[in-house]
């Protein structure tokens, strides 16, 4: 059974599948929620302790390891306004690697490489910044 995107924004779902496929994940379901700063904000503080606002959220919901079935990998929170640096596709590509047990502030850039590496076999660039 493929991954099921169907709580994912049409225009995001080509990105969290190249994410997916380049980790190797090729089953459970997952979601991506756009929300406003507040919310954001909110969420970072609930989950994080931070009380600031940030560009994306990831939750990861069962373990990494082989799951019996289906699994729910997740959800993704995204603020497009606080986006600057990246684009929405960039953005979404990074919290799924997150959401897969990507870490860029301990891999020595593995994950930032290798989001690189999606985005530009979807045919972008990484946005300036």
């Amino acid at each position: 059974m493929p991954v099921d995107l169907s709580d994912v924004p049409e225009d995001l779902r080509e990105p969290v599948a190249a994410a997916l496929a380049a980790v190797g994940v090729d089953e459970g379901h997952l979601a991506v929620e756009i929300v406003d700063a507040e919310r954001i904000r909110e969420l970072n503080r609930e989950h994080r302790g931070k009380e600031e606002p940030t560009d994306v959220l990831s939750f990861p919901i069962d373990g990494l390891g082989p799951a019996p079935g289906p699994r729910e990998l997740g959800d993704v929170a995204i603020c497009p306004e606080l986006c600057v640096d990246m684009t929405l596709a960039e953005t979404v590509v990074h919290g799924v690697l997150h959401l897969c047990g990507h870490d860029h502030e301990t891999d020595g850039g593995e994950m930032l490489a290798l989001q690189t590496e999606i985005l530009e076999s979807l045919g972008q660039d990484r946005a300036a910044g």
